[in-house]
């Protein structure tokens, strides 16, 4: 059967790094109810205000990353769709970007000419967040409410707890902790705390208790991202045979002046150079292809910060990228993932 397709959906990048192209896609992505949750005239101002002077900043940022294909970032995620291209047998691979190009949009009205009806929506992300999972399933659906296709979808749950995932996790890291380490941080992307608070069915949500997301109740976690990064992390660590003091938890990207989840990748990578660690590897498991975040604030800024606070070598571990075990297991993850009501 050829009717079935795969959609793969990551964030996005700038078409390039001009000032324009960066300021129309964070433009976009700041504009997502889902990214910054305030009353449309409160967001507008708010973002208004960051795009005077973050283009140019996040455009220096970019061009210090950015290859000779384009965005690393894209450029990975196409080669994980060729990837899979071979490993999905029911239909075509299809790749589209939440925030730029190619998008949803795009990508699902050529699905609907070719007469694809039935299609896995597989949304780049291990842990669920409403940034992220949410704003993609809503605007595949919007598409297809306004367009009137006839389409029905299947969805990738969160993978951050799959043993297929973990495996592929542990395979690609492994050469990289096997050259020896002080210690080894794996770096989140963060959060505002109120975007975990207003899903907590329970009402009493971790930040008021400082086990709660280790121990989070299953109606929790389907829900709480600190939880599921925390989750994610202790597998991987089990997996690897690493002893409780060899690595630790830290969310990274803060933007603006909300309380975010801690701890702080900022903070610990100081905390770590003057604790005595000198060869320190960083992992970035929220993100399945490296780009600005791994590549640029961990990668140079990190590494930068980490050196000028007495450590004296940062290794930044690639992330899942194209490695052919990650697209068996995402094959193997999709193959398995729930039609959606």
């Amino acid at each position: 059967m050829t009717d079935h397709a795969l959609l793969l959906v990551n964030l996005g990048s700038p078409a390039s790094t001009s000032v324009a192209d960066v300021r129309s896609y964070l433009n976009q992505f700041l504009m997502d109810p889902y990214v910054i949750d305030l009353p449309w005239p409160v967001r507008r101002l708010l973002v208004s205000l960051i795009l005077i002077k973050r283009p140019e900043q996040s455009a220096h940022a970019y061009a210090s990353i950015w290859w000779e294909e384009g965005s690393p970032l894209v450029v990975l995620s196409r080669r994980l769709q060729q990837q899979m291209t071979a490993q999905w047998t029911h239909g075509p691979v299809e790749l589209a970007m939440r925030y730029g190009e190619p998008s949803i949009d795009a990508v699902l009205t050529r699905l609907a000419a070719q007469g694809i009806r039935k299609v896995t929506l597989a949304p780049l992300y291990p842990q669920f967040a409403d940034s992220t999972v949410t704003t993609v399933i809503e605007e595949a659906r919007r598409v297809v409410r306004e367009r009137k296709f006839d389409m029905q979808f299947a969805i990738l749950q969160p993978f951050y707890d799959q043993p297929e995932y973990l495996d592929a996790l542990v395979a690609s890291a492994r050469p990289y902790l096997a050259q020896g380490f002080d210690h080894l941080l794996l770096s989140f992307h963060g959060l505002p705390e109120r975007h975990l608070t207003k899903l907590d069915p329970t009402g009493s949500h971790c930040f008021k208790d400082a086990d709660c997301c280790k121990n989070a109740s299953p109606v929790v976690l389907a829900t709480c991202y600190r939880a599921q990064c925390l989750r994610a992390a202790a597998g991987f660590a089990e997996r690897m045979g690493l002893a409780p003091g060899q690595w630790s938890v830290s969310f990274q990207s803060r933007l603006g002046r909300a309380k975010w989840i801690e701890p702080y990748t900022e903070a610990r990578l100081d905390e770590l150079a003057k604790a005595g660690v000198k060869k320190l590897l960083v992992m970035c498991p929220a993100f399945v292809a490296d780009c600005i975040e791994t590549l640029e604030e961990i990668g140079d800024r990190g590494r930068e910060q980490f050196v000028a606070a007495g450590g004296e070598e940062l290794v930044l571990v690639p992330c899942l990228n194209d490695e052919p075990q990650w697209a068996a297991a995402l094959n193997t993850l999709c193959e398995r993932a729930p039609l959606a009501l």
